[in-house]
C-alpha cells in the first residue's frame, strides 16, 4: 500500500516549501520530496574550503516578499539589511549608491540619479502589484480572468495617462539609451546597467533591458544578508512549513512523476511510490516535462513549446576564500559590508555580453560581489574572509565546453579583472571554486544552470511564463501543477511564484 497526500511538492526549494507551507496551512496534508540531502536548491549555505561557507547558488537576499513571510509566520534574521552598493573605480573613485542617493559621481548626475530611481519606482510598483497574484490568461472567457484582466488595466490606468504612455513606450526600449540620455558618469550607467542584465542573457543594448531593470526594483530593490547565508532562509522556511504540518523527506530523489488516465496519481521513488491527485513540481519547466512526467502525456504543441524555452543561463558564480580583506584605495574596512558592482561603463558591459552571443566566454567579465564574512563570521575563520561573486559572462553552451583549460582560462580572467581594482587580491586567495552555469545545473538540478528557471524576455513573461498552457501554474495535465521560478513572476528568493501556486490550488479547490 502506499502513502496518500493531499499534495505532493516535488523539491525543497524556497518556493517549493513556500507552497507546501501554504497548503498545510490550508488543511491539505502535504509531503515535500527533496533529491539532496538538505532543503534550499540553490539557497543554501555549504562548505567551499576547510572553515569557509559561502551561499553556494543565490548570494544576497532580494526581499523575500513581506506577504509570504507574513502568510506563513516566518522571520528572517538579517546580519546585513538594504544593504548600500559601491560601483568599484580601479582610480578608488568609487561611486556609493543607497537607493536613491549617489555619492561620487558629479551634482548633475546625483540629481538626475535621484530623479531617475523615482521614475523607476512608478513602473517599478504596477510592476510589484502584480508578483504576487497569478496573471489572467488571455482568451479564456472565464469570468474570473476576465476580473483579472480588468484589474490589471485599473492598475495600468492608475500611474495617469502621461506615466501609462511611458510604460507602454518603454516595454521593448534597452537600458542602454535610457541611460545614455540620463547620464554622463561611466561608472554609474555601468553600475545601472550591469543590474539591469544580471541573470539574463542579454547586454543593455538588447531590447526588453530596461523591463528587466525595472523588474530587479520590483521584488524589493534592496539587497540584504541573512544571518548564517542564504540557506538560513530556507531552514526557516522549512521548520515553519514542518510547523504546519507538512513532511519533508530530503535525501529522496522523484524519479517520475506519475500518470494514469490522463492525470497525476503520484510519484515514484526508490524509497516506494507516494500517492496523490496533485503533484507540484518546484523544478524547471524543462525538467518536469521531459525528465519527470514524459513528453508522451502531452500534446505535441505544447511539447515544442517548452522545447524552446529559453533557459540557457550565462553566469558563473566565484568563491574566494581569502587571508585578508584586501587594500583597495578609497575603501573603509566597513565599506566592505557592501554589495559591490564592478562594470566601468554600459559599453564595457556590453563589450561583455558581446562573446556570448557566438558561445564564448567573456575576456573582461562584470562582477557582483560582496565579502559576507564582514558582517557574518561565521562563514570563515577568525581574520579571515569570504569573497561570494557573480561572474559574467559565462554561456552554459561554451564553444567547445567546459573543458578545464576553458574553466582555468576564465578563472584568471576573471582575478585579472578583479586584481586591477584590488591589487594583490591573487596573493591573498587560499582557496577558489568556480561554478560555471554547467556546474549549477549538475548541483541544484535546473536545466541550463539558469537560476530564473528561463529566460526573463518579453517572449517569457507574466501572460506567457514559462509558456503558453502553463502560465497560470496550471499544467496542461490534470493535477500537475508548477511552483518554482519558471513560472510568474521568476527567479530571485521572493517566495512569490511558491505564494501564488499554492493561492490557484486552493481556490480551485474552493470552486469545486
Amino acid at each position: 500500500m502506499t502513502e496518500r497526500y493531499d499534495a505532493i511538492v516535488v523539491g525543497a526549494g524556497h518556493n517549493g516549501l513556500v507552497c507546501a507551507a501554504l497548503l498545510a496551512k490550508g488543511g491539505k496534508k502535504v509531503l515535500v520530496l527533496e533529491a539532496r540531502d538538505e532543503v534550499g536548491g540553490a539557497a543554501v549555505t555549504r562548505s567551499f574550503a576547510d572553515g569557509f561557507s559561502v551561499s553556494a547558488g543565490a548570494h544576497l537576499l532580494h526581499q523575500l516578499q513581506p506577504k509570504v513571510m507574513k502568510a506563513i509566520g516566518v522571520h528572517i534574521p538579517l546580519t546585513n539589511e538594504r544593504m548600500p552598493t559601491v560601483a568599484l573605480s580601479g582610480s578608488g573613485e568609487h561611486l556609493f549608491i543607497d537607493e536613491h542617493t549617489v555619492a561620487g559621481a558629479s551634482d548633475q548626475d546625483a540629481e538626475a540619479f535621484t530623479e531617475f530611481m523615482g521614475w523607476s519606482d512608478t513602473f517599478a510598483r504596477f510592476l510589484n502589484r502584480q508578483l504576487m497574484k497569478p496573471p489572467p490568461r488571455l482568451g479564456s472567457g472565464q469570468r474570473s480572468d476576465t476580473l483579472k484582466l480588468a484589474r490589471l488595466g485599473l492598475d495600468l490606468r492608475m500611474l495617469g495617462r502621461a506615466d501609462m504612455r511611458d510604460f507602454l513606450q518603454l516595454i521593448g526600449q534597452n537600458i542602454y539609451d535610457e541611460l545614455d540620455a540620463r547620464f554622463d558618469t561611466d561608472l554609474l550607467k555601468g553600475a545601472i546597467a550591469l543590474d539591469a542584465v544580471t541573470g539574463t542573457h542579454t547586454g543593455p543594448r538588447s531590447p526588453g533591458s530596461l523591463v528587466t531593470w525595472l523588474y530587479r526594483l520590483c521584488t524589493g530593490g534592496h539587497v540584504s544578508q541573512p544571518v548564517g547565508g542564504l540557506g538560513a532562509v530556507s531552514k526557516a522556511l522549512a521548520d515553519r512549513a514542518e510547523a504546519l504540518g507538512v513532511t519533508i523527506r530530503t535525501g529522496v530523489p522523484v524519479d517520475n512523476i506519475v500518470v494514469d488516465n490522463g492525470r497525476v496519481v503520484g510519484v515514484d521513488t526508490a524509497a516506494g511510490r507516494f500517492s496523490s491527485w496533485k503533484v507540484i513540481s518546484n523544478a524547471d519547466p524543462k525538467t518536469t516535462v521531459f525528465g519527470l512526467v514524459g513528453a508522451r502525456h502531452f500534446e505535441s504543441t505544447f511539447v515544442r513549446r517548452v522545447h524552446h524555452l529559453r533557459s540557457k543561463g550565462n553566469v558563473a558564480k566565484l568563491h574566494l576564500a581569502l587571508d585578508a580583506l584586501p587594500d583597495v584605495s578609497g575603501l573603509r574596512y566597513e565599506d566592505f559590508s557592501s554589495r559591490f558592482l564592478l562594470a566601468p561603463s554600459a559599453d564595457a558591459v556590453e563589450r561583455a555580453f558581446n562573446p556570448a552571443k557566438y558561445g564564448r566566454c567573456s575576456s573582461r567579465p562584470v562582477f557582483e560581489l560582496s565579502f559576507p564574512s564582514v558582517s557574518d563570521d561565521s562563514c570563515a575563520p577568525s581574520g579571515k574572509h569570504v569573497m561570494s561573486a557573480l561572474v559574467q559572462f559565462a554561456p552554459y553552451d561554451l564553444e567547445g565546453g567546459w573543458t578545464d583549460v576553458a574553466r582555468a582560462d576564465f578563472h584568471d580572467g576573471a582575478l585579472a579583472a578583479l586584481d586591477e581594482v584590488m591589487p594583490g587580491l591573487r596573493d591573498l586567495v587560499l582557496h577558489s571554486e568556480l561554478l560555471t552555469p554547467v556546474d549549477l545545473e549538475a548541483e541544484f538540478g535546473m536545466s541550463g544552470g539558469h537560476w530564473h528557471h528561463g529566460e526573463l524576455g518579453l517572449d517569457q513573461f507574466m501572460f506567457v511564463r514559462p509558456v503558453a498552457g502553463a502560465a497560470q501554474y496550471r499544467m496542461p495535465l490534470d493535477g500537475l501543477y508548477l511552483c518554482g521560478a519558471g513560472t510568474h513572476p521568476g527567479g530571485g528568493v521572493t517566495g512569490a511564484p511558491g505564494y501564488n501556486a499554492a493561492q490557484v490550488i486552493l481556490e480551485r479547490e474552493r470552486s469545486r
